[in-house]
Order: C-alpha cells, then structure tokens, then sequence
C-alpha cells in the first residue's frame, strides 16, 4: 500500500469527481421512496414515510462520526506508512458500527415512541410513520456498518470504491422498494424494509470491496489496543456532539419556516433542494480535503498539510462560485417549472439572491470541517459546532421581525460563525505540525 497519494491538481479532482457523483445521488434514496409510495395514492402513507424518514436520518447520522472518524484516523495511518494499523482500523470500525446498530435495533421499542412523542403526524400518519421506522431498524447494524467502510475508503482515497457502495445501495433501495410496494402493497413498510436490504446488500458489497484487508481480525493485541481504542472513542464522541448540535440547527431551521406559515414552509422546500445539491458536490473537495490532510499529517509534512488546503481549497470555492451563478441564472425558470402555486414560486423567486450566495459562505465552513475532520480534531469540531449553533439559534430569534429574509440572513451567518470558530482553532493545528528540524 502506498504511503500517501500525489498532491497534484489532477490527482485531487481525479479523487474528487466520484465524491461528488455519489453525493449527489444521496437524495435520490428519498426520492425514489417518496416516488415509489406516491405513486399508490395513499397519502397518509406518503406523509408517514416523510415524518418517518426525519426521525431516522436523525437517529441514524447522529452516529455520523464512524464515517468522518475512520477517515481522519484511517488518512493519518496511511501517511505514517503504518498498513497493520490501517486494517486494524477498520476491523474496529465494523465492529462499532455494527455493534451500535444492534443496540439501535434492540433499543427501538424505547426509541421510536420517543421520537413520536416529540414528532407527531396525526393517527394515520403517526400509524404509516411506525411501521416504517420499525422496519428501518431492521437495517440498522448493516447501515452503521457501511458509514464506517465509506470512512476507511475515503480516508485511502479510494473516493471510486465509495460511489460503487453508494450506487449498489441506490439501485438495490429502488428495486426493493418496487418490489415490496407495488408488487408485495406493503405500503410504508415495504418502503423501510426495502431501504433496510438494501443497507445489507450495501454491507455485503462493502465487505466484499475490503476483504483482502480483514486479516486484521487476527491481530488481536493490536485490534483491542487500550490506547488505539481510548483515541477511537474519544474522537468519535466529540464529533458525534459536533453533528448532534448540526442535526438540532437544521431541524430549528425547519421549524422556523414551518412558523412562517404554508407558502414559506413550501418555499423553503424547493429553494433548500438547491443548497442542498450545492452541498452535495462541494463535499467532493472537502472529503478530498479530509483524506489529504490526514495523510500530511501522518507523515508529519507541515508542506503537504499546506498544499493539500491550498489545492482542495482552490477547486471548492470555483465549484461554490459556478453553483452560485447557476442558481442565479437557472433558479427562477427552475422554480416556475416545479411550482404551480404563484405565492410559493413568487415567495422563492424573491428569496433566490440570499440562496444564491449560500454555497459561497458556506464554503469556508465546509472547508475547514474537512482540514478538522481530517486532523481528527474532534473537540474544536464539538466546540464549533456547539458555538455556531447557539449564535444561529440567538440570530434567528433576533431577525424573526424581518420574516423570511431574516431566515436565511440568520442561515447564512451560521456558517460564517462556524467558520470563525474553527478558524480561531487553525494556528494551534498549525502550530502542531512545525517541520522537525533537519539532522545534523
């Protein structure tokens, strides 16, 4: 296994662009599920599959740190050139993947009436919701499982292994999801049975992609290294605080459009599709951005820890100033082609500037999760996060008097505090990476 890869424009965008295709096919799982169930007519169903998919995409990416984790850890082992350590890490990494997932599984019937006690739908909906939470559990170990095998592939730079799982996950989720409900008229459930498989299906091609590397599970005083371990779950529990606090941000920003009323909520529908495609391509080069740095920092290279930055940083934010002018240009003729309703689509026209310049504020914040993510600094993560979200949450309430513009104002500032913060933590990461002097 080589050490590290080569820092080179080509070689980043050639990493990069299966990141991004495999992004962007993300939303598709959703859609087809909404697509699939929509097309029965049942439309408690319909609205039970949305509500449940909420509370699943919460339970399930609050453990999101077995992805971004095993990338910084499994990036900085393949820059000290340490191959056992990189297999052991993901050995470890199935194991608590898999491991919480059984726990999720055997915790649910505390779980789901939980969530519904704080989400509810009416009894038709909450009914449909139930039986596809339940049935989403059922894929629980598999789909924690595959978060840790992305981490390791993307911390190896192996960004065309991750689409193939991603795509493998996609087209098995869509076929199983007809199967169950047009052919089976399993309705919700078949919906979240469907989705589960498909996460098997997912693991097993997972397992199959990494195979030569789980002789790590013999190396048994090295896969339950006290020190190995106590660095594997002091990191992930920072960045599981970290992506806790991001969760609460964007369900306070659904709730907030949710306040303004039916034609905001719809508007926020459609426009959020947009910045969350844009957000989508953009972790191409900030995931990029997380293996490269990891990498530099395995190897102790203060110079290809700078590089790394300089080039991942180079690509995002031309790619955030390209989707910035293409939402300008292309979002209102888009809008009037997906909405009927003329307050919705003149609601989302007029809101379209503010989204427009979204990817670009974002960018810096993106970037700099990927440098933190990839250096595995996981407690100025937490902080960040814990920090920008109490500023988002302090400036929502303080521009509610300018309604729907004062939403997105107060969006868009939550990425700049969450830029400054980390950046506050930058020089000190910096700092850390002093080249060694040369021996004499």
């Amino acid at each position: 296994m080589s050490a590290t890869l080569p820092l080179t424009r080509r070689s980043i965008f050639a990493q990069a662009w299966p990141i991004m295709l495999g992004q962007t096919t993300v939303p598709l799982v959703g859609l087809v599920d909404t697509a699939v169930i929509g097309r029965t007519g049942d439309a408690a169903a319909l609205a039970g599959v949305a509500l449940g998919a909420t509370i699943v995409s919460f339970i399930f990416w609050s453990f999101g740190f077995l992805r971004m984790g095993m990338t910084g850890m499994t990036a900085q082992a393949q820059g000290a050139g340490d191959s056992a350590e990189v297999d052991a890490l993901l050995v470890r990494g199935l194991m608590v993947g898999a491991g919480i997932g059984a726990v999720l599984f055997a915790l649910q019937l505390l779980l789901i009436p939980a969530a519904f006690a704080l989400l509810a739908g009416g009894p038709d909906v909450d009914r449909a919701a139930r039986t596809f939470v339940a049935a989403r559990f059922f894929g629980a170990p598999a789909g924690l499982a595959v978060f840790a095998i992305n981490g390791w592939l993307l911390g190896l730079g192996r960004s065309r292994g991750a689409l193939a799982l991603q795509i493998v996950m996609n087209l098995a989720n869509a076929a199983l999801d007809i199967l169950f409900v047009w052919h089976f008229d399993m309705g919700a459930r078949g919906v979240g049975l469907g989705t589960a498989a498909a996460e098997w299906i997912a693991l097993a091609t997972g397992l199959a992609l990494v195979a030569p590397h789980l002789h790590g599970l013999g190396d048994r005083a090295r896969l339950f290294d006290g020190a190995a371990l106590g660095r594997l779950f002091a990191v992930n529990a920072d960045i599981m605080v970290r992506t806790i606090a991001l969760l609460f941000l964007f369900a306070w920003l659904a709730n907030a459009g949710a306040r303004l009323g039916t034609v905001a909520l719809a508007a926020n529908q459609v426009l959020l599709q947009a910045v969350g495609l844009a957000a989508f391509v953009l972790d191409g080069f900030a995931f990029t951005a997380e293996s490269r740095v990891g990498q530099a920092i395995g190897a102790r290279s203060r110079a290809d820890f700078l590089r790394a930055i300089r080039l991942t940083g180079e690509f995002c934010l031309a790619t955030a100033v390209l989707a910035c002018l293409l939402i300008w240009l292309a979002g209102a003729p888009a809008i009037g082609w997906l909405v009927a309703n003329p307050e919705v689509r003149d609601r989302a026209v007029m809101l379209l500037p503010l989204v427009a310049i979204l990817p670009v504020v974002g960018t810096p914040a993106w970037m700099l999760d990927g440098i933190f993510i990839g250096a595995t600094g996981g407690k100025a993560l937490r902080n960040a996060a814990l920090i920008s979200t109490a500023l988002y949450v302090a400036t929502d309430i303080a521009l509610r008097p300018w309604g729907h513009t004062g939403l997105y104002w107060a969006f868009g500032l939550s990425y700049v505090y969450r830029a400054a913060a980390l950046g506050a933590w930058f020089p000190g990461l910096l700092r850390s990476l002093a080249e060694p002097a040369p021996r004499s």
